[in-house]
């Protein structure tokens, strides 16, 4: 018989804490994620996402008038002020129709479609640019500057 010890399991390797740093476990801080739970999803409906019959409840309702009162294109939103006065309006760059980016000033035609969970606001659909601002400059979405 041989006087050998019994094999231990094997351990993870150790290693020698600098000065100043803990020996804790190491935790990664992540971005909060819709996929993980803890939040919750966007309620505001593209038209990607947003349901049929309440497209169809919107291209079946009246076309408002207004004027757009700013637009952000890299945070993809912007507010249109009515024609007839009122609280503004929420829009989404991909309810925008046309080939040009909406800048504060336009003329704007557009139709309503509420917002859920609690259908309480108000989001302008089919979004029509029917004047550009005067001396002011348009992007198309493709990237090209025009000066008006």
């Amino acid at each position: 018989m041989s006087s050998e010890p019994p094999p231990q399991p094997l351990q993870p390797p150790t290693h020698q804490t600098s000065v100043g740093l803990l020996d804790t476990p190491r935790t990664r801080d992540r971005s909060p994620s819709p996929l993980r739970g803890n939040v919750v999803p966007s309620p505001l409906p593209t038209r990607r996402t947003r349901t049929f019959s309440a497209t169809v409840r919107a291209s079946q309702g009246p076309v408002y008038k207004g004027v757009c009162k700013c637009f952000c294109r890299s945070k993809g939103h912007g507010f249109i002020t009515p024609a007839d006065g009122g609280p503004d309006i929420f829009l989404h760059i991909s309810d925008v129709e046309g080939e040009y980016v909406p800048v504060e000033g336009d003329e704007v035609t557009y139709k309503m479609c509420s917002i859920p969970p609690k259908n309480e606001k108000l989001q302008a659909v089919e979004v029509v640019i029917t004047h550009l601002a005067p001396g002011t400059k348009h992007e198309t979405w493709s990237g090209h500057v025009i000066s008006n």
